[in-house]
């Protein structure tokens, strides 16, 4: 299994303004993270888009790019990127110069975003927010497979056998689709033989089941091979020395961002016995030790048989030493332990 880290860059809040601060600070501390991810060797590692004052990454391939000269190993994607509202052209032209750069590092999560203040900031209309998806991602996907281009849709000037550069390293640069939890969602992926990757960041994890179960059906109905159509899982959590101090230093970090989305989108503040079950065994928070966190990730491992997860540990605003020490412990203690034990079942 593929164990990685991803994140959106979070920054601090100034409470009195309601803006961020400390924004370069906060990418070259990501930078900083992404290395030490690379050292103590994990697979992957996100850069997730958005484009408010809360988060310091819009443009995630820029990041990644200061990133390559200072990693040599780790796979280095979008952690999404917002496809609706970008030009295909383009994503695959920075994530084609990532992947010749990093000598086949790069890969792109392409999804919806979670967001919408990207659609009137590039001039897109929310209604054709499902088409806008679709049409892009079938350009990107022709991109990919080919090197001179023939495509019309509506929400873009047409290309007639259009040659687009540079070529990846790689001979397929890899496109992942993020899933929200949809069927149709998660057809679509199965039948375009795409990777999906869901995120599981509250409730009862074993919820998504049936979806991964559907994603495969449809695979093989469409007659993909199933052993080409990996899942990824990725979840809130943090690592700690020990149980009690990871519960502690995630609890006011988680709570800050998911209260402040709150009071956005109408949905109550969480209490401390909603984090605390959320926590516990059958919960979507990874977080504890590491051996507990490695625990989590293997019973999930038993539902899903999932061959990614990422964890995003600085979900709300977080010391940077903390982050690091998070990731050496995720990387040097609770991989191995996930990786002995996914190797043993399989033989």
């Amino acid at each position: 299994m593929q164990l990685g880290i991803y994140t959106f860059g979070e920054t601090r809040l100034d409470p009195g303004t309601g803006r961020a601060l400390d924004a370069g600070q906060r990418l070259r501390d990501q930078v900083e993270e992404i290395e030490l991810a690379d050292q103590v060797g994990l697979d992957v590692f996100g850069l997730g888009e958005h484009h408010r004052a809360d988060y310091a990454i819009s443009a995630p391939a820029v990041v990644l790019a200061a990133a390559i000269a200072r990693t040599k190993r780790i796979i280095l994607t979008s952690a999404v990127t917002v496809l609706s509202s970008d030009d295909p052209v383009r994503v695959f032209q920075d994530f084609a110069t990532l992947d010749q750069l990093s000598s086949g590092r790069a890969e792109i999560i392409a999804g919806r975003g979670s967001f919408i203040e990207s659609f009137p900031l590039f001039g897109y209309d929310l209604d054709d927010y499902e088409d806008l998806f679709t049409e892009k991602l079938d350009l990107l996907l022709k991109l990919r497979d080919e090197e001179r281009v023939t495509w019309s849709g509506r929400h873009r000037a047409a290309l007639t056998d259009q040659p687009v550069y540079p070529r990846p390293f790689q001979d397929r640069l890899p496109i992942w689709v993020a899933v929200g939890g949809t069927p149709a969602s998660a057809a679509r992926a199965a039948r375009l033989g795409l990777p999906m990757t869901v995120a599981i960041i509250g409730g009862e994890p074993v919820r998504f089941a049936p979806l991964l179960d559907y994603y495969r059906d449809q695979g093989i109905r469409a007659g993909r091979d199933p052993a080409h159509l990996p899942i990824g899982i990725s979840s809130h959590g943090f690592v700690a020395d020990t149980t009690e101090e990871a519960i502690e230093r995630f609890h006011g970090p988680l709570t800050e961002v998911m209260d402040r989305l709150g009071r956005e989108r109408g949905w109550p503040p969480m209490t401390r016995s909603q984090y605390e079950e959320q926590v516990g065994p059958r919960g979507a928070l990874m977080v504890g030790s590491p051996e507990q966190v490695a625990e989590k990730i293997l019973f999930q491992h038993t539902i899903f048989r999932h061959q990614r997860f990422l964890l995003q540990i600085s979900v709300g605003p977080m010391p940077h030493a903390q982050i690091m020490r998070a990731i050496e412990l995720f990387g040097a203690k609770v991989a191995p332990l996930v990786r002995a034990a996914v190797n043993r079942g399989r033989k």
